[in-house]
């Protein structure tokens, strides 16, 4: 069947603390790994409250909870309380995850202030944010990251740019259909060298609510998408979430993609499969563009055709 990428996106101080040890403990009960993207300076999250003028945001958390997936404490970071260094105080969870064998990378360097501002900010800042995160990476691991995802689908052609320049050959910073076809943006300097490869999947937070759903409704939902599906996906999971109250949920949508015969890989073992079948000699370049998708609120970034 087809491959299905595991990607983590952890966000805040309480998803790498507690969030990121259980998923650890959950994938290596059944023997997979998966690619942990980091959030590598201060957590900001009580900042998202300005979100609550932006529409679809509060149909969005009342779905999911966040006070209770969250927790008071972090959504008072950056308000009430000082946002906490994630770097520095949760640097040994992260250094545990890749020392387990999981694929390490960069998820930004402040999750709020990246995902609410990037698009329309200058390369100066662009660059900025992201060489703090650089440096905060290598600091924490020894050694360059592997790879990116960018916070909440949000970036700008500076940052594009940006992982060209890092040598990163594969990053994942946008959404597209069930149908995973990995793709080269059309930049200003020209041809980007990094390959996009879109989440594809819904997350349970976009799923879990609407018309009533439950959180084993959202994994049949995702079973029924892959179900005789030949196509490779990317599944965007949340340590805040499924490293945590959806833990359960996470483990029944990975026994019933085993039961589907899918192989479950990370995101760099997803683009060496395409480097092997010489496929991406062959992928479409395509202009950056923005869209909204169903359950989520603003716009994001989205494969074009």
């Amino acid at each position: 069947m087809a491959k299905i990428a595991l990607k983590v996106d952890v966000d805040t101080l309480r998803g790498t603390q507690e969030g990121v040890p259980n998923l650890g403990r959950l994938l290596q009960r059944h023997n997979l790994k998966a690619t942990f993207l980091f959030s590598l300076g201060p957590d900001h999250t009580g900042w998202a409250l300005k979100r609550v003028f932006r529409p679809g945001f509060l149909k969005k958390v009342s779905r999911t909870s966040v006070l209770e997936h969250y927790g008071l404490k972090t959504l008072l970071y950056g308000v009430l309380l000082p946002g906490p260094d994630i770097g520095k105080e949760a640097a040994n969870e992260m250094r545990a995850v890749d020392q387990a064998g999981h694929e390490t990378g960069i998820h930004t360097w402040d999750h709020v202030a990246w995902q609410d501002a990037v698009r329309d900010r200058d390369p100066q800042w662009t660059q900025t944010q992201m060489q703090k995160s650089w440096d905060r990476f290598v600091e924490i691991f020894g050694h360059p990251p592997i790879t990116y995802g960018a916070a909440g689908w949000q970036m700008n052609e500076a940052a594009f740019e940006k992982l060209d320049q890092w040598g990163i050959r594969f990053s994942s910073d946008g959404r597209s259909e069930p149908n995973l076809m990995p793709y080269r943006l059309a930049l200003p300097s020209g041809k980007a060298k990094h390959v996009q490869y879109p989440t594809t999947l819904p997350t349970f937070d976009e799923l879990i609510g609407v018309d009533g759903a439950s959180e084993l409704d959202a994994v049949k939902q995702i079973l029924a998408i892959t179900q005789s599906n030949p196509n490779d996906q990317v599944f965007t999971l949340h340590a805040e979430l499924e490293g945590q109250k959806l833990l359960p949920a996470f483990e029944a949508l990975i026994r019933g993609w085993l039961e589907q015969g899918h192989d479950l890989v990370t995101m760099g073992e997803l683009h060496q499969s395409w480097e092997a079948t010489k496929q991406l000699d062959k992928i479409a370049v395509l202009p950056l563009a923005w869209a909204e998708i169903p359950n989520r609120s603003g716009e994001l970034i989205v494969q074009t055709h």
